[in-house]
């Protein structure tokens, strides 16, 4: 149970920090007030994830312990976003439409109306 701990925790550093880089770069570059460089960073986590799920699901090319320090360490790291992106064609696989829809639709609203309550709250104290 350890190993698999860390496992995670090393992927989540190295995600974190490529994140970090990768999101800076992509900022930089492109010189924008716009958020770039996290839209990046979520749409290639998302597709890294992807790809790590097809190559587990198709070719059973990764062990539990490469999926756990990938998939769960290095993306869960990169972009919390990739999972919730691989959750939902999961949903989708499995012909969950309901939970599809209420999941996509209940984590956008929701984590937008926690952020906003969460910051009127402080600025409230303050």
């Amino acid at each position: 149970m350890w190993k698999t701990y860390l496992l995670v925790g090393l992927g989540g550093f190295l995600g974190s920090t490529s994140r970090f880089a990768a999101a800076q770069f992509m900022q930089r570059f492109f010189q924008t007030t716009f958020p770039i460089g996290t839209m990046s960073v979520n749409i290639l986590g998302s597709l890294i994830i992807g790809v790590l799920f097809g190559i587990s699901e198709y070719f059973n090319w990764l062990s539990p312990n490469a999926r756990m320090f990938l998939a769960v360490g290095f993306c869960g790291g990169f972009t919390t976003f990739s999972s919730f992106a691989y959750e939902n064609i999961v949903l989708l696989r499995d012909a969950q439409y309901v939970s599809f829809f209420l999941y996509l639709v209940l984590s956008i609203l929701l984590g937008l109306l926690a952020a906003w309550l969460g910051f009127v709250l402080i600025k409230n104290i303050s």
